[in-house]
């Protein structure tokens, strides 16, 4: 196998990533002409990188776009309408305010159950989301001494979609937290409330009285902004996502001429991605039966990079959710750090409270062990007009290769040792 160590091979690779960004800059909102455009420049790209056209999956598909725009609306109108139902009879019937909180909460509850598996439209997404196009394009690259079907799997995957909102990504999730934990806050309420209405306890009415307007006007002041949060197409999206993209092209370049020994390799440049993860969902599906629980690895690639940033480095998610924290792919992570001081590059691996609402999404849900590799300080720019390739750094966006490089390289080194400690699902260990 090739070891690419030398600094003109990394002036190359430098050079061959800052190209694919600007190559890629441009909007390309899911179901519009520039996502169309999108998806041919990425068959030309993996065919100038050397791939066939039968080895290049080109797979169209159609969804609703209900989940990913209209439902957060219909969500913050029916939220502040209860809202303000609540605060009308908590003083005249609590009784009929607890009904109320009810009522709101199983018709939320029946919307996001749909959020398991949006790309199935259901009743919500035929009949109040537009139904649009979009496409996948993947390759395919076989272990090299395993059989396809024994071999494990390594997804490298980045969206080739983008889009501008009326809001920085930054503020969006700011707008979200302050609803999330201002929902929560004022649910604890309602419940001391009750115990107060209910039970002999008896509590200080004018503070429970005092904290549900608060925390109801915060909710509802969130709600209003959430509300008028739209979807547009002035993103040129180069952090989002056509760094990830780059990546994806390089390691394909790369791994084409010195595939592993035990994994087969998919670079997948998925679509829709900010419309609700629906390519990768649609992937997942679509070949789902091919993948063995315990021995496929996803390493998806998602805003790299922030040029002149103070905390301009690659980043991994670690772990999420407030309590218990979740570790998201300890197997996986602990290659990707070990990788990282192999390559003596920086990383840093975060906490993230909410998750994220990236392509890993689909994998996690099926137990797949799949981690985002990303940059956080990009959110300053994306799903704005100003994330354009100026704003992303050849420097960082190298890292990200060289681990990624690194990382399925060890995991290939180790693999017999990983299945003779069950740490992967072999057949023979």
């Amino acid at each position: 196998m090739k070891h690419e160590s030398l600094p003109q091979n990394r002036i190359s690779h430098k050079e061959n990533l800052s190209n694919y960004v600007k190559e890629f800059s441009f909007p390309r909102l899911a179901g519009t002409e520039g996502e169309k455009r999108a998806v041919e420049q990425t068959i030309e790209t993996f065919q100038k990188i050397g791939f066939e056209s039968n080895q290049i999956q080109k797979n169209p598909f159609e969804f609703s776009d209900f989940y990913s725009t209209t439902m957060v609306k219909l969500i913050m109108v029916i939220n502040l309408t209860f809202s303000l139902f609540l605060l009308m009879f908590i003083y005249v019937n609590f009784t009929i305010a607890m009904l109320i909180v009810g009522v709101m909460i199983i018709v939320v509850l029946l919307i996001i159950k749909g959020l398991k598996h949006p790309e199935n439209p259901g009743f919500w997404g035929e009949y109040y989301g537009k139904t649009r196009g979009a496409t996948n394009i993947f390759v395919k690259v076989p272990a090299k001494n395993l059989p396809e079907d024994d071999a494990g799997n390594i997804i490298i995957s980045a969206h080739l979609d983008s889009k501008s909102q009326t809001f920085k990504t930054s503020w969006r999730i700011i707008f979200y937290r302050t609803w999330l934990y201002s929902g929560i806050g004022l649910g604890t309420f309602l419940i001391i409330f009750i115990i107060h209405i209910y039970t002999p306890i008896k509590l200080n009415f004018l503070i429970l009285s005092g904290g549900i307007w608060v925390f109801t006007i915060i909710v509802s002041i969130s709600n209003l902004f959430l509300l008028f949060l739209n979807t547009h197409n002035f993103s040129p999206g180069a952090l989002d996502n056509a760094t990830g993209m780059a990546i994806v092209f390089e390691l394909s370049k790369h791994f084409k001429e010195n595939p592993i020994e035990n994994f087969n390799f998919w670079f997948c440049q998925f679509s829709a991605e900010e419309l609700g993860t629906m390519g990768s969902r649609i992937f997942v599906n679509n070949h789902e039966d091919k993948f063995i629980k315990g021995k496929i690895f996803q390493i998806n690639l998602e805003m790299i990079s922030c040029r002149d940033h103070p905390k301009n480095q690659v980043e991994y998610i670690k772990s999420y959710g407030v309590y218990p924290r979740k570790k998201i792919a300890p197997l996986l992570s602990k290659y990707i750090t070990k990788a990282a001081l192999e390559e003596d590059v920086n990383i840093k691996g975060f906490h993230s409270t909410v998750g994220a609402h990236t392509d890993s999404v689909p994998f996690h849900q099926r137990g797949y062990s799949s981690i985002d590799i990303i940059t956080r300080a990009g959110v300053k720019f994306t799903h704005s007009k100003f994330d354009t390739p100026d704003k992303t750094d050849p420097k960082v966006l190298l890292e990200a290769y060289l681990i990624i490089r690194k990382a399925v390289l060890l995991l290939d080194k180790d693999y017999e040792i990983l299945c003779k400690n069950e740490e992967l699902k072999c057949e023979d260990n």
